[in-house]
């Protein structure tokens, strides 16, 4: 059995990511990152989370490994697996043991998609142990103080049977995020799309209306990343209608009745 190598220099952010804080979340992460305290972000689709991850690991000049938690990965896949290579038995890291090897971020990215047998190698990399069994290795990994843990997920949108257990939960520092307010979330459209600052604003207040329809035909409304995506479509020429019907209304639903109501929306706004 041969060892891995570790080559974490893909992982660095190299150009600062374009981020427009909220509140106090960027001091909150520093704090919980300069203590070695593991963090969890909350928040709907779209709203930032990702983007604020990378902006972090660019301030903090860290690598950043991110993983997009799904119903099939399993701890295996976050910790290693041995494979046959060559005709020889070799060990390759997952993601999550390279983070801790490089000192890096690993952020799980909707950790509760993932399979319920994931907590068990999260929860001793969460507490003051800040360590990974390897057991099909027989090694325990020790974090360094470089590395830390963050994870995501939509409290909103999951199920009762997704939701995150207490004893997950009353491990992380938690930061909230929602859709900024209506000027700064204006402001990060025009900025990312390249937009006029009143086409902007017209889609933030149509992301508004869209969102006053959750829980009423809609699971989610408009996120910041959908109106950016419109705000693209309509630097590069595309009519505006056009624009929210194939970046918003089809991205929210299929449901032929409220795609009517919603290319409504937004014919009667642009």
């Amino acid at each position: 059995m041969e060892a891995q190598e570790i080559s974490p220099e893909e992982y660095f952010i190299r150009n600062e990511p374009y981020y427009e804080p909220v509140g106090n979340e960027i001091a909150v992460f520093e704090a919980a990152y300069r203590n070695g305290l593991p963090i969890l972000l909350k928040g709907p689709t779209g709203c930032g989370k990702t983007r604020f991850m990378e902006h972090m690991a660019w301030r903090l000049e860290r690598p950043l490994i991110t993983v997009s938690c799904h119903d099939d990965l399993t701890a295996s896949d976050l910790v290693g697996r041995f494979l046959v290579r060559g005709g020889e038995t070799v060990w390759v890291d997952g993601p999550l043991a390279r983070a801790v090897r490089a000192g890096a971020i690993c952020y799980l990215d909707e950790v509760v998609e993932a399979r319920k047998d994931t907590t068990v190698v999260i929860h001793p990399l969460a507490d003051d142990r800040r360590a990974l069994p390897m057991e099909k290795i027989g090694h325990l990994l020790e974090a360094g103080p470089e590395f830390c843990l963050a994870m995501s997920y939509n409290p909103g949108y999951q199920s009762i049977l997704k939701d995150l257990k207490q004893s997950t939960r009353q491990r992380f520092i938690a930061l909230e995020f929602d859709y900024p307010d209506i000027k700064l979330e204006a402001r990060i459209v025009e900025k990312e799309a390249g937009l006029d600052a009143q086409m902007a604003g017209l889609l933030v207040k149509f992301a508004g209306m869209t969102r006053n329809l959750k829980g009423n035909g809609l699971d989610e409304g408009a996120s910041t990343r959908l109106l950016v995506h419109a705000g693209k479509l309509m630097a590069a020429g595309v009519d505006p209608v056009s624009a929210c019907r194939s970046s918003i209304a089809q991205a929210l639903t299929d449901d032929t009745e409220m795609l009517a109501a919603i290319n409504e929306l937004s014919a009667s706004l642009f």
